[in-house]
């Protein structure tokens, strides 16, 4: 059964529900221990949250963060706008299949555009088949490559 689901782009006063979208995220990535062992405190989420380059938008049913997305919007430099990249995006296991991802989508690109972006954009793993599905149906696929660099003398 369909519950209602509310999309909501969080402030620095929703702290509780930010806590809570790491802990789903940590559930649905299977990371637990990333997303919620070494959590910041109060003070360092309301500041992120104030940030005007930082969107989190939380799917909620019932008081339960059911989804969540966290975006970055990066000012550019060779033309006055911006682009947001998607960094994390996930809905619990019980709650896919409902149009969660893609509402979750649709309010950062509104977000994003009163920001002043012209593009979200985001990266998927290529074995990720759920993912690539929802973000071809949404966008235009574009084959990169990804490279972390690790500080130097620091293992990879």
């Amino acid at each position: 059964m369909k519950q209602a689901v509310a999309i909501r782009v969080l402030s620095p006063e929703d702290i509780d529900l930010m806590r809570r979208m790491l802990g789903m995220f940590g559930a649905a990535f299977e990371d637990v221990a990333t997303y919620t062992e070494k959590q910041p405190d109060d003070a360092y989420l309301a500041t992120l949250l104030s940030r005007p380059d930082f969107i989190a938008v939380a799917a909620v049913s019932e008081g339960r963060v059911v989804g969540g997305l966290a975006a970055y919007v990066l000012v550019k430099f060779e033309q006055a706008r911006s682009e947001t990249y998607i960094y994390d995006l996930a809905v619990d296991e019980l709650f896919r299949r409902q149009g969660i991802a893609t509402a979750l989508i649709r309010e950062v690109q509104r977000v994003s555009r009163a920001k002043g972006a012209h593009v979200v954009f985001v990266q998927a793993d290529v074995e990720d088949e759920p993912a690539v599905a929802l973000y071809t149906k949404l966008g235009t696929r574009e084959e990169v490559l990804h490279f972390d660099i690790a500080e130097p003398d620091s293992p990879a």
